[in-house]
């Protein structure tokens, strides 16, 4: 009894070496559980809500440990940031607010995940040798990262009101399904699904599973397969391999990172529909596109359409001339 006690324990801990993943025993366990539980409170939102939000915070935990305090806090601060932008008299004022959320979101985003090249590239420009800081990545920070800094932008530009509810936001911002691989969810999208009645039929039930089972059929087989078995091995090696093996590598690793992305864009959107929500479609056949600017609208078109709605048309997008045209292609 002891011992079954302690493995329930240590299923429920932060294993670094063996980080929560969609295509994992225990996730599917996980999600059964929810499940499971879900149709007792689908219709009483606040239940609902408070479940969802605990479950999605267990579920961060097990995917990165401690960094789940990292997601409220930026949750508890660009919350803040919203109001403080909304209520705030005068330009100058929401400006100010909105800078301290760029300096909080780009700040937070670029110490995790771009220090360590900063710190390379210039050792490679200089000849020195600074040492490489020790810092895990939280899994999933580009993602909540734009969707909270989106809310505060939104709010700056007067196209939404704040959420009076910090329940209400650190659940949109931490929502399970798409907290680790996308898609994007902006906060006006996301936030009126949160009181709306649960109304799942057998046909949206089985567009689910489709989407849930062509997810994993693209990252667990298709993506793994290739990575494993070929991709990694031309890549590592390429003189092993001969210029016509070299050429099917690109292909292949090509297939393999669509496949790895919308897999998991795939997954999390069958997975949300099961509990009642919609996601925004992540990719559109990308490789069927005409043009460089018809496979941008097609690849990730989340992360594509928030750079566009956030940063390249208040830069000015295509208005000012050619010059500044080009120079926003370049910054976006």
């Amino acid at each position: 009894m002891t011992q079954i006690l302690n493995q329930i324990l240590a299923s429920l801990n932060y294993n670094p070496q063996n980080p929560l993943l969609f295509n994992s025993s225990f996730f599917l366990f996980f999600f059964i559980v929810v499940l499971l539980l879900y149709p007792l409170l689908a219709n009483h939102y606040r239940s609902r809500t408070w479940y969802l939000l605990l479950v999605s915070l267990f579920f961060y935990f097990k995917t990165s440990g401690l960094f789940v305090i990292l997601l409220l806090i930026t949750a508890a601060i660009n919350f803040g940031f919203g109001h403080a932008i909304y209520y705030s008299k005068g330009r100058s004022a929401k400006r100010w607010w909105l800078f301290c959320s760029l300096i909080w979101n780009l700040g937070s985003l670029g110490y995790f995940k771009y220090t360590n090249f900063i710190i390379d590239t210039i050792n490679q420009i200089s000849g020195g040798s600074l040492p490489a800081m020790d810092i895990f990545l939280p899994i999933g920070i580009s993602f909540f990262t734009f969707q909270t800094w989106s809310y505060t932008l939104d709010i700056y530009f007067g196209n939404l009101k704040p959420i009076h509810s910090f329940k209400d936001f650190a659940f949109f911002v931490s929502f399970f399904p798409q907290l680790v691989a996308g898609p994007i969810v902006r906060a006006n999208y996301f936030i009126p699904q949160i009181n709306k009645k649960l109304n799942l039929d057998k046909d949206a039930i089985a567009r689910a599973l489709v989407l849930i089972f062509a997810g994993l059929l693209k990252k667990g087989i298709i993506a793994d397969y290739l990575s494993v078995n070929f991709v990694d091995r031309v890549f590592d090696n390429p003189t092993l391999f001969s210029g016509m093996e070299n050429l099917f590598g690109v292909y292949a690793y090509a297939l393999q990172i669509y496949c790895d992305f919308s897999g998991y864009s795939d997954i999390a959107i069958g997975l949300a529909a099961l509990l009642g929500f919609d996601l925004p479609i992540n990719f559109n056949s990308p490789y069927k596109a005409h043009s460089i600017t018809d496979f941008w609208r097609r690849w990730h078109i989340s992360l594509s359409t928030w750079l566009r709605d956030y940063l390249y048309i208040p830069l000015g997008g295509n208005r000012k001339g050619k010059v500044r045209t080009h120079l926003n292609l370049m910054t976006t």
